[in-house]
Parts: structure tokens; sequence; C-alpha cells
């Protein structure tokens, strides 16, 4: 069975966005949502990405993050799903409330339900690249391989 998801206040799928409020610490510096880091490293180095990286919503993030009038780094284009694996997976790492939620959908897929993003989620048609699904299954077989790997070096449950 397919695991759909946007909203943040779905349940219990809405931690899976992000938009939803799990911050954390990357790179020496407190991100209130993975929508915040993600929107800023657009502008990694510059007052613009401060500023997003303060926004009081990631909505605002986000509207801040696509302002067409200020350039994005040269790299881009080329860096953009690594920086959303790095959000991504420190976002798990950090709360295992939501962890244990990403781990408990077993080796289902996960699709992002956005009819308006064709690369991040399904798109219009259904057929879109889905990478932010795709970059949360990447992430919870890396969680479970971490976990497995904690488990058989000590024999136990790992502490969380």
């Amino acid at each position: 069975m397919t695991i759909y998801f946007y909203g943040a206040d779905e349940v219990p799928y809405g931690c899976f966005s992000n938009f939803s409020d799990h911050g954390f610490d990357l790179d020496g510096v407190w991100w209130p949502t993975s929508e915040h880091y993600f929107q800023a490293q657009k502008f990694k180095g510059t007052r613009h990405a401060d500023l997003i990286r303060r926004a009081r919503t990631p909505l605002r993030a986000a509207e801040l993050g696509r302002d067409s009038c200020k350039p994005l780094r040269r790299d881009w284009e080329r860096v953009k799903d690594e920086v959303m694996r790095r959000a991504v997976g420190t976002k798990f790492r950090a709360h295992a409330d939501i962890r244990d939620i990403l781990l408990s959908t077993g080796d289902e897929e996960i699709v992002e339900d956005t009819t308006t993003d064709h690369y991040w989620g399904r798109g219009r048609t259904g057929n879109g690249k889905n990478m932010l699904g795709r970059i949360l299954v990447r992430t919870r077989s890396q969680l479970h391989a971490e976990l497995t790997e904690a488990l058989d070096s000590d024999g136990r449950r790992p502490r969380r």
C-alpha cells in the first residue's frame, strides 16, 4: 500500500512534510523546519539565507526562498537533492518519535501527494519524480541499517 502525505497536520504522516514542526541543528545552526534549511541553502552564505532561517513559519521561509528577484547559488541544480537528503536525514535522526513513524512504514512506497510539484512530489498527472518521497524511502533504509548495526554491535536495543 502506497503511503501518501502532504500537509504537516496530517496524522500520522504529516511529519514527512518539510513544513512539520521538527527542528534540528545542522552545520552548527538551529533550523526550525527542514523547509527553512532547504530554502536557505539556495542562498548559502548570504543575508537572505539568514532571513529565511529566521522566518516565522515554514510557509514564509518557502516564499522567501522562491523570491525570483534573488539569484540562486550557481550550483543549486547540482546540489539540491543532497541538500534535501541532509535536511531529511538530520530531522529524522533528531526526533525518535518521527523516526519510529518513518520506520513503521516498512517497505511501502512514500509519495508526496502534491499536484503542483512535479519534481519533489507526484505532480498534476501523478507521474512526477517524487524526489521527496524517494529521499524519505532512502532515509528509512539508512535508519533501519543504522539501528540494525547498533543492535548487532551490542546485542541489545539502542538507546534513544
